[in-house]
């Protein structure tokens, strides 16, 4: 079941025994820390790991302006843009050297595919990553709603290990690599 992200702030919320919220308007204190909280919490979680669901690639726009030093040219970064990956030529996602700079991302080549963790919509979080966002949230829910230390600790190492879960089933995710290159199978051949 896909979540938004009241869902998923009021699953943290119960797990932490407080009242569930229908708003971050609310008024209650729940929702003032919810909405608080939220989005930043997501987009750590995000940018913290190269999510299979999380990762695209662009074409970025050229800017007339070029950088004052080091660099060649700058290009836009994409709106949603949380942390790049690689850089490469059109039709290769790595390759160049590149710098990051406020919102523009500088290098020698004109043209720039970038490959990046960008922000989807919550209805577009696996279930696995759900329950990061879940679990993290609680922790950071814990000590303002209510102000027990001890708990806020043991919430945030579940939380770690959530994500260290989360991690794991992604990365099973993708094709395993073979040997390319292996010279005691060469030398029996």
């Amino acid at each position: 079941m896909a979540l938004t992200p009241i869902g998923l702030c009021s699953r943290a919320l119960i797990k932490i025994g407080a009242g569930s919220i229908t708003s971050f308007n609310d008024g209650t204190a729940e929702a003032e820390v919810a909405d608080a909280l939220y989005g930043s919490t997501r987009d750590a979680l995000l940018s913290a790991n190269s999510w299979s669901f999380a990762t695209t690639q662009a074409t970025l726009a050229l800017l007339a302006d070029p950088p004052l030093g080091d660099y060649d040219y700058a290009h836009a970064l994409p709106v949603d843009f949380l942390r790049a990956l690689s850089a490469g030529s059109p039709g290769h996602g790595r390759g160049l050297g590149y710098r990051i700079v406020g919102t523009t991302l500088q290098t020698d080549a004109d043209q720039v595919t970038l490959t990046y963790v960008y922000r989807p919509a919550e209805a577009a979080f696996p279930p696995f990553f759900d329950q990061v966002v879940i679990a993290r949230l609680a922790a950071e829910f814990c000590l303002p709603l209510t102000e027990n230390s001890s708990r806020a600790e043991a919430l945030t190492k579940l939380a770690e290990l959530e994500f260290r879960r989360a991690r794991l089933i992604d990365n099973q995710q993708d094709s395993q690599l073979g040997f390319e290159d292996f010279t005691l199978i060469e030398a029996r051949a």
